[in-house]
């Protein structure tokens, strides 16, 4: 029964990824118009989940702070060094078909990292989900709902950076998916290791924060410094403040 309440769950918990499908109704300009806002509302909300969620409930169950603290920098010198890779690949492409300009290159690569780090997340969503079974049928069912009401505005805000990063709605809706079904793999691993399960989450989740920090500050910051003018700007500080709030809510859901 185990195995189908948390398969369950985590089909459930993947088909989220689904909701920006919402965004297949737009027409294109007008998705374009907006597409500023929802990815300062991404930064806020990935800014959120990292300092008021992740790095918490991480330092909360450490003994000793130093392993998580380097794991976190670990997190984000491993995605340092991974955008480094994608840059370094993008610009030998470049080089042989001598096309794109430089901008598209580097808002190309926030795409990229935001597809690992959500993977990442989505992973350790798996692996929590699961071991939260593993001790009673009731803990899984309250460790699903709150996954569930936190992963909504996330999985808005990855397939706003998708579309901002030149996927096309499609695209960003099928990787969305297939990032989204980590959780499914996550949890079996987790129901097929079973007492190690709190070992990968102690590792998995400081480099998951650490990810969700590079990828919000290095990245989708200077996106939103591109805007100039004061409406716009003033709209984007608003996105950003919803996209804390959000998560700063989700403590009192949960």
């Amino acid at each position: 029964m185990i195995w189908i309440y948390t398969l369950t769950s985590v089909i459930v918990v993947s088909l989220i990824s689904l909701v920006g499908v919402l965004f297949l109704l737009l027409k294109e300009s007008r998705l374009q118009k907006y597409l500023s806002i929802l990815v300062a509302l991404a930064t806020g909300a990935l800014f959120g989940d990292a300092l008021l969620h992740l790095l918490p409930e991480i330092f909360s169950e450490a003994e000793n702070t130093l392993l998580p603290s380097i794991l976190v920098l670990g997190g984000i010198l491993l995605f340092f060094v991974l955008e480094k890779f994608l840059r370094w690949s993008h610009s030998h492409e470049l080089t042989a078909c001598d096309c794109p300009p430089e901008g598209h290159k580097t808002v190309k690569t926030v795409g990229q990292l935001s597809l690992v780090s959500d993977g990442f997340h989505n992973l350790l969503d798996g692996v929590i989900i699961a071991a939260s079974y593993l001790v009673s049928p009731p803990i899984g069912i309250a460790t699903t709902i709150a996954v569930i009401l936190h992963e909504i505005p996330q999985e808005i805000g990855d397939f706003a950076i998708l579309i901002h990063s030149g996927f096309s709605k499609a695209r960003a809706l099928l990787f969305n998916l297939f990032s989204g079904s980590l959780a499914i793999l996550g949890a079996v691993v987790t129901l097929l290791i079973g007492v190690w399960a709190d070992n990968l989450t102690t590792i998995l989740l400081p480099i998951a924060a650490g990810g969700f920090l590079y990828l919000a500050g290095s990245d989708l910051v200077p996106e939103l410094h591109k805007t100039t003018g004061f409406k716009k700007s003033i709209f984007q500080l608003i996105a950003f403040l919803i996209g804390i709030a959000a998560m700063l809510l989700l403590l009192f859901l949960e």
